[in-house]
């Protein structure tokens, strides 16, 4: 008899949190539980949760130390797929975890392929987490998951699959050639339903990836697939740097605002896979992770093709499209304050000491 695992989720019903839902009930051998907050019990996905067989647990993050530890009480593994913006309220979660004797806490995790240390301000906060983790002797492993498939390729002249789109997508960056890891969204939470039960991924830090692809060839699929030619916007290396910087300014403000900080993810997220090359097996071996290939070769992930195609025939399921800021039809981000001084042409920033940290690994 396959022993069963009791698995807590924090962030069950956003994107990355369906995922690993429906990976851990496709396995069967998992007790899912999802830790929500008292005021999001009555929204109709924790229902929709209950009628697939999680067990809802009602705490909230910033609750006491005992009370989030009775909400851990009887967890083998707790796995948190929060929102960016709230990453440090995994400290108190990781505490309570110790305390309650959880077996392996994965945070938050689940992005690119980036080094700590000022080239993503998203990998930092994440990193404060890690360290607090291993601060606390709190078994852990680490999971990130590369590019996803759903927000890789460019949008149609013809408008026919912006529905499936967050963002127009439109640009190339640099000269198209970086290799990036990309991987479907779906395919998460059946990397994770195996990593968390793998004595090999206790403490260390997994890269669960698909294929490995440039942008040019990803545009030379689209258009193999849709038939339809997709212009080329090359965005050259100095302009995503003064991207980087304009957005690092205009998102120096507290507490945190979305309208600001989201602007600041995607110049940072387009320095590192597309003008650094981080996102890559190589430079995640380099910086200590064991990837999904070694791990688990029978791994039979969705295939990138296969997916486009469904793209263009209208049967693709759209990532974030309930969102205000990530709506389809917008096709990019609205324009304020804080997106014209991410998106300017009039100024610019020196090469400095810092900046230059910023290029292409030597």
């Amino acid at each position: 008899m396959t022993t069963r695992t009791r698995v807590l989720l924090v962030g069950a019903t956003g994107e990355t949190g369906s995922s690993i839902v429906d990976g851990l009930l496709e396995a069967g051998h998992f007790d899912v539980a999802a830790l929500i907050r008292p005021r999001s019990m009555i929204k109709p996905a924790i229902a929709t949760l209950r009628e697939r067989g999680v067990e809802i647990r009602s705490c909230d993050l910033q609750a006491s130390e005992e009370d989030l530890v009775q909400a851990l009480k009887n967890i083998d593994v707790v796995v948190s797929s929060i929102a960016p913006s709230e990453q440090e309220s995994q400290i108190p979660l990781a505490k309570a975890a110790k305390k309650a004797g959880v077996k392996r806490f994965v945070p938050c995790g689940f992005i690119t392929v980036a080094p700590p240390g000022g080239i993503m301000w998203l990998r930092d906060e994440k990193e404060k987490v890690y360290n607090h983790i291993k601060q606390l002797y709190l078994p852990y492993t680490i999971v990130d998951v590369g590019w996803w498939y759903q927000l890789s390729y460019p949008r149609l002249a013809s408008g026919k699959i912006d529905y499936a789109m967050t963002i127009a997508n439109d640009e190339i960056i640099g000269d198209g050639t970086a290799p990036t890891a990309l991987t479907d969204l779906r395919d998460i939470g059946r990397y994770i339903a195996r990593i968390i039960v793998d004595d090999r991924t206790l403490n260390k830090m997994v890269f669960a990836y698909n294929i490995v692809m440039t942008q040019n060839q990803i545009y030379d699929l689209l258009e193999e697939v849709s038939g339809e030619k997709i212009e080329r916007n090359h965005v050259h290396e100095e302009t995503i740097v003064h991207r980087v910087l304009a957005a690092r300014q205009s998102s120096e403000t507290y507490p945190f605002d979305p309208l600001k900080f989201i602007p600041r993810y995607i110049a940072e997220y387009q320095l590192s896979w597309g003008i650094r090359g981080d996102n890559n097996p190589e430079y995640a071996k380099y910086l200590g992770y064991l990837t999904s290939k070694d791990l688990y070769p029978d791994f039979k992930h969705s295939d990138f093709k296969e997916y486009l195609e469904m793209v263009c025939q209208g049967t693709a399921k759209g990532i974030y499209t309930g969102r205000i800021a990530s709506k389809a039809q917008q096709r990019s981000f609205p324009r304020t304050e804080s997106s014209d001084s991410l998106f300017s042409r009039g100024r610019t920033f020196p090469r400095t000491e810092s900046s230059d940290s910023l290029f292409g690994r030597v």
